[in-house]
Order: structure tokens, then C-alpha cells, then sequence
């Protein structure tokens, strides 16, 4: 229904389309900008820090695309609107991702996805068919686990009610900080993406292993292949948060 009546108004959807591929390449002009100034950055030439960036904007793409309408959960829950969700005979989450749905942030997913294609002319790696196979792997799995994170940070605003901000600094931050390479960030933080919230498997993990180089935090190179099942890790108590999340929903008492 949202897309219907999106596509009504084609000039309007066009250049909202438009606003938010331009918003969001503004983030590559600043690695533009800061290559024109030095070869390299910890170590990563442009085109590997392109990789990594068009890595990490399409898979957060497609996770925001799909769930990024759960950010406005706590506004719901703050009016109690939460309550027609719930008469509706259709799964909550599955409304709620489809309230409003904005078919314009797939302006994200295509300029990240043309960075990416970029960064690939531009690189000079040997192919082998495991890493043809980890590519469009690593993309589909790192949505599912930003998609994780966005459900999880959905659940908690079940209790924080305006909590929307504290979500993004895992989203939308985990998404910056994952356009640079691990070396230039302090290792404390680095271990924190790797071993608590696994952000790092989004494209770090898989990423540095297409282009030949160690993997954080002392990894083994079999963890490039382990995005799929931190995927499903993350997707399990992400799951049961939302759950205990709904359950525990009071409606505003007025």
C-alpha cells in the first residue's frame, strides 16, 4: 500500500530518491577528501577503503530498507498505538517494518552498491571461488545481522519508550565505523565489534579475507565464512527480546 501510493506521485518520489542517494554519498566524499590529502589510510589504499564502505552501505541498505521503520517503535509505544498493531491479525514486527515504508532509502543500497562495483575495478585480487562466493555472502548476511541489531534496539524501546537514539549509535554508527579499516581504531573497540556485538562479521571479517589481509582481533581465516551462523546467533535473542519485549507491552494506561 505504501509503495502504491508512493509511486502515485513519481516526480515527488524521484527526487526524494534523489535527496537520499546525494545525503548518503556525502559520507564517500569524505573519504574522497581525505585521500586527496594521504596515499593511504592505516595501512588501506582507496580502493580497499572504497570496498569496505560500499561493503558495509549495502548490507546496512538493505537492513534499513526492510526494518529500518522499527527506530519509530517508541513513538507507538508512548501514544499506545501499539494497540491497534496488536488487533490485527498479522505479526506485529511485520507491521510495525511496514508502517510508512520508504522506498527512497533504496537510494542507500544503490550508491553503496556503486561504490562497491567501483572499489572492484579498481582492486587487483585474485579470485579464487570461495571469495566469489563470499561476496555476495558477506552483503546479504551483513543485513541480516544490522537487521539483528535494529529488532533487538526495537524490543528495548518496549522499556526505554525513546530510546531511538541509543539504537543508532549502533546502526547508523556501526555503519560508519565500518566503512574504515580495523587499524586505525584502538583495539579495545575493535574486539568490542568482534566478540560482543558482532558488527565486524558485517564486512571486516569477510572483507579482509577477499583482499589477503589478517583478520581482527586474531581471528582464524575460517571466521570469514562464519558470517551466516553469527547472522542466525544474533537473530535468536534478538528474537526473544522482542518477544518478552511485546509481552511486557501495557498499553499507556490512559
Amino acid at each position: 500500500m505504501w509503495i502504491r501510493s508512493t509511486m502515485a506521485y513519481r516526480f515527488s518520489f524521484a527526487m526524494t530518491l534523489f535527496a537520499n542517494f546525494a545525503t548518503t554519498a556525502f559520507d564517500f566524499v569524505v573519504i574522497l577528501l581525505m585521500f586527496s590529502h594521504v596515499r593511504g589510510l592505516g595501512g588501506f589504499s582507496f580502493a580497499e577503503v572504497a570496498f569496505l564502505y560500499g561493503t558495509s552501505c549495502t548490507a546496512f541498505g538493505l537492513a534499513d530498507l526492510a526494518l529500518g521503520q522499527v527506530s519509530r517503535l517508541g513513538r507507538r509505544v508512548r501514544d499506545g498505538t501499539v494497540d491497534l498493531l496488536l488487533l490485527r491479525p498479522a505479526p506485529v514486527l511485520a507491521q510495525v517494518a511496514a508502517d510508512k515504508f520508504a522506498l527512497r532509502r533504496i537510494g542507500r543500497t544503490a550508491q553503496g552498491l556503486i561504490v562497491l562495483i567501483w572499489s572492484l575495478a579498481l582492486l587487483d585480487i585474485a579470485w579464487t571461488p570461495a571469495k566469489l562466493l563470499l561476496l555476495p555472502l558477506m552483503v546479504l548476511t551483513g543485513a541480516l545481522i544490522f537487521g539483528a541489531v535494529m529488532v533487538a534496539g526495537a524490543a528495548f524501546q518496549f522499556w526505554a519508550q525513546d530510546g531511538a537514539e541509543v539504537v543508532n549509535a549502533f546502526t547508523y554508527g556501526g555503519n560508519t565505523l565500518l566503512q574504515y579499516p580495523p587499524s586505525v581504531f584502538a583495539q579495545d573497540l575493535v574486539r568490542g565489534v568482534v566478540y560482543g556485538v558482532p558488527l565486524a562479521f558485517v564486512n571486516w571479517v569477510p572483507a579482509l579475507y577477499v583482499l589477503g589481509r589478517d583478520l581482527p582481533a586474531g581471528l582464524p581465516s575460517w571466521a570469514a565464512f562464519c558470517p551466516p551462523l553469527v547472522a542466525a546467533l544474533c537473530w535468536v535473542p534478538a528474537g526473544l527480546a522482542w518477544r518478552v519485549g511485546l509481552r511486557s507491552y501495557r498499553s499507556t494506561g490512559s
